[in-house]
């Protein structure tokens, strides 16, 4: 056999995960022109793996089976084995996931395939022990059984790859057509919230059983229902869900922070590593919920959360990394438990008494013998009651032991970082900092969100046109739907956040490269890749949410907003052709497209507009602003400034102050309120609309 530093072809690239497996005794390409090739001219099938560097069960296969140098002989003798980092390619991870969900009912990472040279898949699964263990087939047989088959059943692995393959191909065309009068109505996002309603958790939070991950579209959809109707029932459900996830595990009580998922159904045991993804769904759900019940819990959860992405995740540079990984020292969860004896090592006996009882650490612990700090025991209302305090005052006053824990849990060896900076998941996070400026009105949020969008444009934006990732000084690959989208939307909160016409001017400008790069002009709707990405084996749209909301349905939101800015009927056109487009398919199963029902929902409207002419720095601009951000407003446009650089905006143009002082214009359905300078009377005519 080779030395590996001949055959691993992975020293180049720049996703941690990719490098993970850098000195596997697997020959691991990329996935690129030379693997592929070399597959189609050698005539040998492909082995797939895609994962990420925070997935565990990854982290398992590649001790086992990768690192194993009998297993790695044999897949380079008889198969082309590619590496993929799920988070730079989902364009290839959501085709073969779809693939293995039809062949075994499931899904999950690290995914495993066969493909043939032509991509066709025709054996797919997730994690295999390295041998044969409790009925389930090893690694190894399961090679053993696919090389045969390839050199000696070619007939039906070809049969069954093609037929696999058409079925691929059908999924892909399934979210393109469009049917007669296919507006989503009111009534799909009634027949979604009655969904959500039935399998709702109400003991726990949540919807269904083990395991629970955080169900950001549902709730986002929730308070928007609760906003239109008034109904009781959508938010008391938010309320239940977002209290229980903030007392339980789920949540870093020490660092800040959500986990990705919790394993049981009372969010006490999460599964630990932390994607910025989830802190930028769940910020601003915090956010609108604080809004709405002015909980102190919600505000310190999203003002813990946003320290936390600072502190850990922000880039040098201004962009966010990607995740924390679950394991240290080759165990789950390690750097974030607890026993007794080191909480009294930390705070001393007094200060640790009160923290392990109220946060739930007993010698006998929670969590494979130690302990996932937690509010869930209830404890917390008796304790706060019996030193006459509420619940949010007496976790105030653990503060400094947080703190003091914090600094300790910083000397433990930390977890792996995944230090990519993805466009995607950097405009979600930007629209949390900037939402949670808009409320809170801290200074820290806003660099933060300008730091991260001020890297995107200059690093990852070139005319107009997005990349998908970067580290190490380089980004590469060409970008995705929910880049466009992501990254957008991320920008137009920006714009309303502080107002610089520069966000909403390069919002624009990704708006028209969404428009002509990805629409699907036959159809409608959107692709997933643009007009000219490299060509798969689908062009898939991905419309239904996953652990991300729709691109598509994001995309559709982001236009909508855009264009009450632009006064630009062709870019709401395009949203509002894509959203008929998608009718027929968001009507089979509307929960699982909150993202598109919410982009509807603002379709349907009215909008209302909102123009406040004024120098942005003058307190009597900020105290009318401040009037406009008391509530969720999830119809609202939102344009502020004076001066020629702000009048090039059609909200603001031809508008003028009264008497020189900032003054707020608010029109609704095209008809305009009586401009005001007076903050009580622009609540009035909010309340009024």
């Amino acid at each position: 056999m080779k030395g590996t530093a001949l055959m691993n072809h992975l020293k180049g690239e720049t996703s941690p995960y990719l490098l993970q497996h850098v000195n596997n005794p697997v020959d691991w390409y990329p996935w690129g022109r030379e693997a592929l090739d070399r597959a189609r001219t050698e005539d040998k099938p492909i082995f797939l793996s895609i994962g990420y560097s925070a997935c565990h069960w990854c982290h398992v296969m590649e001790r086992e089976s990768f690192e194993d140098p009998v297993i790695a002989e044999f897949l380079n003798q008889h198969f082309v084995s590619i590496k993929v980092d799920r988070e730079e390619r989902p364009d290839i991870d959501e085709i073969y996931m779809n693939a293995v969900q039809l062949m075994t009912g499931g899904g999950g990472w690290p995914l495993t395939a066969f493909l043939t040279p032509d991509l066709e898949p025709f054996f797919t699964g997730t994690y295999f022990p390295p041998h044969d263990l409790h009925g389930r087939p090893g690694f190894s047989s399961l090679l053993d059984g696919l090389s045969k088959a390839w050199s000696e059943k070619r007939g039906d692995v070809a049969r069954a790859a093609a037929e696999l393959a058409g079925q691929l191909g059908r999924i892909a065309e399934a979210g393109g057509e469009t049917g007669p009068g296919g507006t989503i109505g009111e009534n799909l996002q009634l027949s979604a919230v009655a969904d959500l309603t039935r399998r709702f958790d109400a003991r726990w939070g949540g919807f269904g059983g083990a395991p629970k991950f955080p169900p950001d579209g549902g709730l986002a959809l929730l308070l928007r229902e609760h906003l239109r109707s008034g109904e009781p029932i959508p938010l008391q459900i938010v309320e239940r869900t977002l209290d229980a996830m903030a007392l339980g595990g789920l949540y870093d009580h020490v660092g800040g922070g959500f986990a990705r998922y919790s394993v049981d159904d009372r969010w006490l045991v999460p599964h630990f590593e932390k994607m910025l993804y989830n802190q930028a769904l769940l910020v601003p759900l915090y956010v609108d919920a604080w809004k709405l019940t002015k909980k102190p819990l919600y505000r310190r959860v999203v003002e813990e959360t946003l320290s936390f992405v600072r502190r850990e995740l922000m880039d040098a540079k201004g962009g966010f990394h990607s995740s924390l990984d679950a394991d240290s020292e080759g165990a789950e969860g390690k750097f974030y438990v607890w026993n007794p004896d080191e909480i009294r090592s930390v705070l001393g006996t007094a200060d640790a008494e009160l923290f392990c009882r109220l946060y739930d650490v007993t010698e006998k612990g929670n969590f494979e013998g130690r302990n996932i700090p937690n509010l869930i025991a209830g404890s917390l209302e008796e304790q706060a009651s019996s030193r006459g305090l509420d619940a949010e005052e007496l976790v105030d006053r653990m503060r400094d032991a947080r703190a003091r824990l914090l600094a300790a849990r910083g000397s433990r060896v930390r977890p792996g970082t995944d230090d990519k900076v993805l466009t995607a998941w950097n405009g979600l996070m930007i629209s949390a900092f900037a939402q949670a400026h808009q409320s809170f009105g801290l200074d820290a949020d806003l660099e933060a969100a300008r730091g991260a969008a001020d890297f995107a444009r200059s690093t990852l934006m070139r005319d107009g046109r997005l990349l998908v990732t970067y580290r190490d000084g380089q980004a590469k690959l060409n970008a995705y739907l929910d880049d466009y989208a992501f990254l957008g939307r991320g920008l137009l909160d920006l714009y309303e956040a502080c107002f610089d016409v520069d966000y909403l001017l390069d919002a624009e400008r990704l708006a028209r490269s969404l428009i002509g790069h990805f629409v699907d002009s036959r159809q409608g709707g959107f692709f997933f890749v643009s007009d000219d990405h490299e060509q798969l084996l689908t062009r898939n749209r991905s419309l239904h949410d996953g652990a991300l909301p729709s691109g598509a349905g994001v995309a559709a939101e982001f236009l909508l907003r855009l264009a009450t800015h632009l006064d630009d009927a062709s870019v709401r056109e395009a949203a509002t052709r894509a959203l008929e487009s998608y009718q027929p398919v968001v009507s089979r199963s509307p929960a699982a497209f909150a993202a598109t029902l919410i982009a509807a929902d603002l379709a349907r409207g009215p909008m209302t507009e909102i123009a406040i002419v004024g120098e942005l720095e003058d307190p009597a601009t900020r105290d009318l602003l401040a009037v406009v951000h008391e509530a969720p407003r999830p119809r609202l446009t939102l344009a502020a400034g004076r001066g020629p650089t702000q009048r090039r905006l059609p909200l603001l143009a031809d508008r003028d102050s009264i008497d020189g002082r900032p003054t707020a214009y608010l029109c609704r359905d095209y008809a305009c309120q009586a401009p005001t300078d007076d903050p009580a009377e622009l609540r009035r005519q909010l309340e009024d609309v």
